[in-house]
């Protein structure tokens, strides 16, 4: 089949944003949501598209494997897919991999392997040891947005302590299925309860490098058009809005082998 030439079905979408830089500081902000490809903000929660592209490029090559664990509308697969790279994307929900195959169903002129499939990010049975070069996630943050009717083993239903106890054993799965020398990177953010931040996205880390995953960067993403933002606008509180998000970037080396 040639480059340019569509699959019945398929699309025909615009492949790269424009003006793209590769980000090269600890600090990264997106004004722009994103929308190229079959990209689209109505998923909530899903992140900005230039994230997973950025890192793709930088820790990852064409024809690599890349597993997202927490796939969602399948952010992370359409910037794989477009970058020639080829990608497992996992959710525990039928609903987000349905919507993540619609997302996939267009043509572009790099050609990979796309895989989509729905399971348990703790349970990745599935897939081989050491057979992933690039792990590009973006889990949920405790139970802030609750991303099913409660599917058993659904994450985003558990309150704080015991979210940070299950992904223990997620932060296992991700180090066994993981080449040496690859990289695991997620995106995740704190929260607040009754006026007060919860550190989910330094004790989420932390529970990575329990998991023998050695710690290479701390990237902090500036947050724009959040929903509580709008909701908070003109109102008086007592506390400072959460603006930003971590992005870790953790790799799996030799240092840690018994």
């Amino acid at each position: 089949m040639l480059k340019n030439e569509k699959k019945k079905g398929e699309i025909l979408i615009k492949e790269a944003p424009e003006n793209f830089k590769l980000q090269d500081t600890t600090i990264w902000s997106f004004l722009e949501r994103g929308n190229w490809a079959t990209h689209s903000g109505k998923y909530r929660g899903n992140w900005s598209p230039y994230i997973p592209r950025n890192i793709i490029l930088r820790y990852s090559k064409k024809k690599d494997w890349i597993l997202d664990q927490f796939l969602g509308s399948g952010t992370t697969l359409i910037e794989a897919k477009l970058l020639g790279r080829n990608a497992i994307g996992v959710d525990i929900n039928s609903e987000a991999i349905k919507l993540s195959n619609k997302n996939l169903n267009f043509t572009c002129q790099e050609r990979s392997k796309i895989f989509t499939k729905q399971g348990n990010a703790n349970n990745l049975s599935f897939i081989k040891d050491e057979s992933i070069n690039l792990i590009c996630t973006h889990p949920p943050y405790a139970d802030i947005i609750r991303y099913s009717k409660k599917i058993p083993g659904d994450i985003s239903h558990l309150k704080y302590e015991e979210f940070l106890k299950a992904l223990e054993q997620v932060a296992r799965e991700a180090y066994r299925v993981l080449k040496n020398q690859g990289i695991c990177a997620f995106m995740i953010g704190d929260i607040r309860r009754a006026g007060y931040v919860l550190p989910l996205g330094m004790n989420s880390m932390q529970k990575f490098v329990d998991a023998r995953f050695k710690l290479k960067e701390i990237v902090i993403k500036e947050q724009h058009n959040c929903r509580s933002a709008d909701y908070w606008e003109g109102k008086e509180r007592s506390f400072l809005m959460l603006a930003h998000e971590y992005i870790f970037i953790l790799k799996k080396t030799d240092d840690y082998k018994s």
